[in-house]
């Protein structure tokens, strides 16, 4: 066991950077409220522009993940997770932090925030409860208490309402077959946006303030994300969907548009970094935002459309929340580092290669500072999802690695997202096994280019990056010599038996069906291969983790030890599956280089 104590005269600023996400401008634009976790764990915090002030607004014990602000100005409303749990639940408080209430805490299930309607004090909730449910979603009246259910079924979740909460923007289905859906709330009826059998998914959509229009993202039948523009009269009729935005080399990653509908801001993801443009959606007219931090998440316009509020990060710069002018075409950052924080150095550079198959990998190279022109220490490191990326983005472990020499290979193996469809569903099921062997093709990679050596290299990963470590290390074990196990998957049996039964049935079409699948998913699981592990292991794990519970790891642990081969475990009490607190992280990031480099680097 490794111990929990943090050393005193160990204490990294690269760890401890705070971070600031979740930007909600206030309907008049003078304030912005948003997550930190600058004070210890993630809160919500308000800017006020006037004053150059932010202050801490009190929203109970909980971590909190993302916050909204009601459009008359008077609400707050925050999605929780307690003790990092899955479980998320929905709170209000007014924006001056009183009367702070709990809205929704499920048993057994999970709430998400939605948007606030143009009724006011009225927010449109998401839930996933466990079986014999399949979700519903509601509208609730923070003053007087009043629910009213909107759709039900189908893993759903409200993304978006028009003006006169007569129609209601509904996404349903399990992760890559996502499809979404006009409800028509005096009619009582239903219709699918963008229909048919052409493989794909439909996953993210905004409506016009009348509800005549919806503009949606989906790579239903092509290979990017693009935005459809489909009138809500003709849902069911997929010939009246028209694209209104697509690129050849980029996928469409996030849209939000103006409260008068006119004018949408468009994220790209291209080759990692981020292309974000205002398109005017009556002249087609775009404009492109000059970003200054290659990766953008999250978006927000104040009523008027004159400020748009962003989180952007880079390799160097912890996620901040900048806020963009419009009308001067000028960007500002609110959100700032402790002046006693010193920025890294290390800038990755995207590395290009060719899997067995001939199919294109991507991975972003952090280079060791070993002597210059001989191979040294390496760590493949393997993103969570399988659908998401490895961007330039701020990563405190990449950035000490590569301080004590290390290198570090961030890869995107088959099954990323942001490359086309075809990439993310490479790895579906019984393809599965072409995502391992391309962990082989990144270690090739790193030997031929001169920048590992062959017998000092370490495969790395968190969620199913951490179950694809475990996979490499006993169906390659002639590749590594350590591992680290983030919140991986040991075992698909019991990964489906214990996770929620939400990310369980959204996750079929992914990995497999428990049942119909049974041998196949056996297989691919590592802890029965077991035999062949000889390569030492640090399992790291959130205690409250209900998406990979905490039993993954235990047997890992149990399974290394009783063939003999060496284990540490770095367990978290009050995180789940991710490590909120910043005390945590920095935990995390010393005891994960410090065993890295006493496996890698020479005496």
């Amino acid at each position: 066991m490794i111990s929990l104590d943090v050393p005193r005269y160990w204490r990294s600023s690269l760890a401890r950077a705070s971070g600031a996400w979740s930007p909600a401008l206030a309907p008049d634009g003078l304030s912005v409220a948003y997550v930190s976790d600058r004070s210890g764990a993630p809160r919500v915090w308000v800017h006020d522009r006037r004053a150059d002030s932010h202050r801490l607004v009190f929203t109970g014990p909980h971590q909190v993940q993302a916050v909204r602000w009601s459009v008359d100005g008077e609400w707050l409303a925050v999605q929780v997770a307690p003790g990092g749990s899955p479980r998320t639940q929905v709170w209000v408080t007014r924006t001056l932090g009183n009367g702070l209430r709990q809205l929704h805490a499920p048993p057994g299930g999970a709430s998400y925030l939605g948007p606030w309607t143009h009724e006011p004090g009225v927010l449109a909730t998401s839930h996933m409860m466990p079986p014999p449910s399949e979700g519903f979603v509601r509208l609730d009246d923070v003053a007087t208490g009043d629910q009213r259910t909107l759709a039900a079924g189908g893993l759903p979740i409200l993304l978006d309402l028009d003006r006169l909460n007569r129609v209601a923007l509904v996404r349903r289905g399990p992760r890559g077959r996502r499809t979404v859906w006009a409800v028509d709330r005096r009619l009582g009826k239903e219709a699918q946006l963008l229909p048919g059998a052409a493989p794909g998914s439909t996953d993210l959509g905004r409506l016009s303030p009348d509800g005549r229009r919806a503009f949606v993202r989906s790579n239903a039948g092509r290979e990017m994300h693009a935005l459809f523009s489909v009138p809500i009269d003709a849902a069911s009729r997929p010939e009246r969907a028209v694209v209104v935005a697509e690129r050849d080399d980029g996928d469409l990653e996030h849209v939000d548009l103006t409260a008068d509908g006119r004018t949408a801001v468009l994220a790209w993801n291209v080759a990692g970094e981020s292309v974000c443009e205002l398109l005017d959606l009556e002249t087609n007219e775009c404009v492109a935002l000059a970003l200054p931090e290659p990766v953008a998440h999250d978006a927000s316009f104040s009523r008027d459309g004159r400020w748009l509020a962003m989180t952007l990060e880079g390799p160097t710069h912890p996620r901040a929340v900048w806020l963009f002018d419009t009308s001067a075409r000028s960007w500002q950052r609110i959100t700032h580092q402790e002046l006693s924080w010193s920025a890294p150095a290390a800038q990755p550079t995207l590395e290009r290669l060719r899997a067995d198959d001939d199919m294109v990998l991507t991975g972003w190279l952090y280079r060791g500072t070993s002597i210059e022109g001989e191979p040294g220490p390496a760590v493949v490191y393997l993103h969570g999802g399988p659908e998401a990326q490895e961007r330039p983005s701020y990563n405190p472990l990449f950035q000490e690695l590569v301080a004590r020499g290390i290198a570090v290979f961030a890869a995107n193996v088959r099954g990323s997202s942001g490359f086309g469809r075809t990439f993310v569903d490479a790895d579906q099921r019984e393809k599965r096994w072409r995502a391992i062997d391309d962990v082989a093709t990144c270690v090739r990679h790193l030997v031929s280019i001169g920048v590992a050596a062959p017998d000092r290299i370490a495969c790395a990963g968190r969620s199913y990056g951490g179950y694809l470590t475990l996979a490499a290390l006993v169906f390659r074990p002639d590749l590594f010599v350590a591992g680290v196990d983030i919140c991986g998957m040991a075992d698909f049996h019991t990964f489906y038996a214990h996770t929620e039964p939400w990310i369980a049935e959204a996750a079929y079409p992914k990995y497999g069906h428990p049942v119909h699948d049974e041998a196949l998913l056996r297989s691919l699981s590592p802890i029965h291969r077991f035999d062949a592990l000889r390569a030492p292991i640090l399992v790291v794990h959130g205690e409250n983790d209900t998406n990979v519970p905490l039993e993954e790891a235990l047997q890992v642990v149990d399974g290394a030890r009783r063939r003999g081969v060496p284990v540490d475990l770095l367990r978290f009490a009050g995180e789940g599956h991710e490590i909120a607190r910043p005390d945590n992280r920095e935990l995390f990031v010393r005891t994960t280089v410090d065993w890295l480099a006493d496996r890698l680097l020479l005496a």
